[in-house]
């Protein structure tokens, strides 16, 4: 009698379980304890990535920056447009670069190219001033006029989304920057297509010969409108493909 009974409580246990798992799974909650079961739950709930975070090969103009004076400023609005992303800093020894940086801007950006710097102080401490200071010393030096960004972290646990979308890019293109002026170059649909590793100077023919084919393809965009973190004076807003060295 007591075996009877036994059975019969596990059977009704088991159909309340069973019930109560069907239950979760149509709430899309995952059932309790690891295992197959569980995941297959998970993957029908459509679990989504945490706020902030890139999946690998997303569009990189899905992010939205603050220009260097303080701006929202959504990449996204540089759809249709070659994009050259570049991690910058002042004192560093390929701070001159910006003077090629800006004559690449102006040289092509009548036919849809736009280079968007991102200051940081990731490597040596080469870029210790403020926001201000930055946008002043690209002004008075180099007459820097494509769109700046506020100062940001491009590597380790506190990078910017944006900088842990461009790392988790497929190899070669992908990983952190090396140093400063590591660049991106992003194509008119939003997608990485190359990199350009620091010695890689901004008027080198490698970057020159990348740019021009990109700028060829469809869909151009005028330059003639002015970069929403566009700045008058900054005021504003390697080898290809991950081959090259520091």
């Amino acid at each position: 009698m007591g075996g009877r009974g036994s059975s019969v409580a596990r059977r009704v246990w088991a159909a309340a379980a069973g019930a109560a798992c069907v239950l979760a799974a149509s709430a899309g909650i995952a059932p309790a304890g690891p295992g197959p079961a569980r995941q297959s739950v998970e993957n029908a709930a459509g679990a989504q990535p945490a706020p902030g975070a890139e999946q690998t090969g997303a569009n990189v103009l899905g992010h939205t920056m603050t220009s260097i004076d303080g701006r929202a400023v959504g990449l996204d609005q540089y759809r249709g447009r070659v994009v050259l992303m570049v991690n910058v800093a002042s004192k560093c020894g390929y701070t001159p670069q910006y003077k090629g940086l800006e004559a690449l801007y102006q040289r092509y950006k009548d036919r849809g190219l736009v280079v968007l710097g991102f200051p940081s102080n990731d490597f040596g401490n080469q870029e210790p001033g403020s926001n201000a200071e930055i946008a002043e010393f690209c002004s008075n030096h180099f007459s820097v006029s494509f769109p700046m960004f506020e100062k940001i972290a491009v590597k380790g646990k506190g990078a910017h989304p944006l900088y842990q979308a461009l790392a988790a890019e497929p190899a070669p293109i992908g990983g952190e920057p090396r140093w400063n002026f590591t660049k991106f170059l992003v194509d008119r649909r939003g997608a990485v297509v190359a990199r350009f590793e620091s010695k890689t100077e901004p008027q080198s023919e490698a970057m020159i010969e990348r740019v021009e084919a990109l700028l060829a393809e469809a869909g151009a965009v005028g330059g003639s409108q002015q970069d929403a973190a566009g700045t008058q004076g900054a005021g504003g807003a390697g080898d290809e493909r991950g081959t090259g060295n520091k």
